[in-house]
């Protein structure tokens, strides 16, 4: 669980008491931030953070797969969270229990071409279609290289929302997680 940019491992770790039962990680950023500009920013301008924050997740997936198999770990992000989630799910594609990208898309000042099999991984993507810190297009763009990533993809954009964790995504999460 990957938190948002201001926030804390402590308030992801919050939404999973609406979960169901699991064992529940969620790094912390230093300072409450993984990198320091937008994520629509030209990538070297979030360096070397960028690369310190996809390590540490690296680190963490590593650390579970010492309990628990690949195919039964889910990787969540909200906010810079769901962006560093869906830039180390892009640069790494591999088979997953599940991912669920709450409110983000993919790093840089336009999406990469990356290569890979994510070997039909389900992918959640749910954003509010006037989300102010998150284009519509880019959460588009995410979704597209996802599904070029053979990833099963399933986007939900929310009218008129905010940019938050919906009920409707909780319970989506409590899907994915149960199918585990």
């Amino acid at each position: 669980m990957l938190h948002g940019r201001g926030a804390s491992a402590q308030s992801m770790l919050r939404v999973s008491l609406k979960l169901p039962d699991a064992a529940y990680l969620a790094p912390q950023a230093a300072e409450r931030t993984w990198y320091p500009e937008s994520f629509t920013a030209p990538r070297n301008e979030n360096q070397p953070y960028l690369d310190s924050a996809l390590k540490k997740v690296e680190r963490t997936v590593e650390y579970i797969e010492k309990f628990v198999d690949r195919d039964r770990i889910l990787i969540m992000g909200f906010s810079q969270g769901a962006c560093l989630a869906s830039e180390y799910l892009a640069s790494k594609p591999r088979k997953y229990g599940g991912a669920a990208i709450l409110s983000g898309g993919l790093i840089g000042s336009e999406t990469e071409d990356f290569e890979g099999d994510m070997k039909s991984t389900p992918v959640y993507i749910g954003c509010s279609d006037s989300d102010p810190h998150i284009p519509l297009e880019r959460v588009k763009d995410t979704a597209s290289v996802f599904d070029s990533l053979n990833a099963d993809i399933e986007t939900y954009i929310f009218e008129g929302s905010h940019h938050g964790i919906t009920s409707q995504e909780k319970e989506t999460l409590s899907r994915m997680i149960s199918d585990l």
